[in-house]
């Protein structure tokens, strides 16, 4: 049995032009100890999708629905907000873009460490500052006693992005969702930063929900990803088979859009054009009038589900076994 089961999630926002339809029918699984990589440009619908899964989307303005979410056994879609309160943080943590808006800046590290393990673990203060302390060491921070008492304005980027870390780990949670992680982050740092990542879900087991538009990280941390586009998972596959063969024609254009990983030279192309207003009903692959490798079908008909392979689907009804990923 899948760890996290989310099965038609729709997400949407009231707005001045119009109802927003930022997740459209998400459905996917999430298995014990396994590193999910959620992909695809800006507006996509990953953050909204995690956001939706934690149950931190402001209603108003806005709104989500889902057949269900079934976390651990315990359906959160049907959970009420003191409920699923308990449930964050204790079995479930998400780690933010910038550590500098999710941190307190008025609040010492070691007051927004220890106020997690007294909340959820019932620690005393104590109890609570040895365990801090044991966590700042354990995601690489030097001199963790002293630094408990500084603030985050004290360390760099890279140090708060630990800090984040240590604070969503410090329940032992079962599943952890990182949004977008590294991305202001330096690469040297981003390397440090996915290499901790990788340590602790080896010795943890945690399943992890990673959600980022760098391919390169996602190929070298993932076992599976979900390519996103309008607000839909429009691919899913083992990370090497997606690399290999992709199945959709928006992830072949990210990946000829995308530096290689390995140094190889290749001519990169851009995708042209912008994504679908969503305040609009998407009838067709929403990705048409960008793609490149369209048929004469894409312009009649919606496309359905097409396995490639036992754990390989694509939305799409090109067939793109002649395309090759420089």
């Amino acid at each position: 049995m899948p760890l996290l089961s989310v099965r038609n999630l729709t997400t949407t926002f009231n707005t001045d032009h119009g109802r927003v339809r930022a997740v459209d029918g998400v459905s996917f699984d999430l298995e014990e100890g396994e590193v999910l990589g959620l992909v695809g440009e800006s507006g996509s619908g990953k953050s909204v999708t995690a956001l939706s899964i934690m149950r931190l989307v402001p209603e108003p303005p806005g709104r989500m629905q889902a057949d269900q979410i079934l976390f651990d056994g315990v359906d959160l879609a049907r959970l009420s907000e003191p409920q699923v309160r308990e449930m964050r943080g204790a079995r479930m943590a998400m780690i933010f873009q910038d550590p500098m808006r999710s941190l307190n800046p008025v609040l010492t590290i070691g007051r927004q460490i220890t106020e997690v393990l007294r909340r959820h673990e019932k620690m005393n203060g104590a109890q609570a500052r040895r365990r801090a302390i044991e966590l700042l060491e354990t995601v690489g921070i030097p001199n963790a006693e002293k630094r408990l008492s500084a603030y985050p304005h004290q360390f760099s980027g890279g140090m708060r992005q630990r800090v984040m870390i240590a604070i969503a780990l410090s329940c032992n949670p079962r599943l952890l969702i990182a949004d977008e992680a590294t991305t202001a982050l330096d690469v040297t740092i981003q390397a440090q930063i996915v290499d901790l990542v990788k340590r602790l879900q080896r010795e943890r087991g945690t399943s992890v929900i990673w959600i980022s538009h760098d391919l390169g990280v996602v190929a070298s941390l993932c076992d599976r990803v979900n390519v996103m586009y309008a607000g839909r998972v429009v691919e899913s596959a083992p990370v090497r088979e997606l690399f290999r063969t992709p199945g959709h024609g928006y992830t072949l254009g990210l990946m000829r859009s995308t530096p290689r990983i390995d140094g190889a030279a290749h001519r990169l192309t851009p995708i042209d054009g912008l994504p679908p207003d969503l305040t609009r009903p998407q009838t067709l692959c929403p990705f048409l009038p960008r793609c490149r490798v369209s048929i004469d079908a894409c312009a009649v008909r919606a496309p359905d589900r097409k396995t490639l392979s036992p754990q390989h689907w694509a939305t799409c009804l090109a067939d793109l076994t002649a395309e090759r990923v420089p």
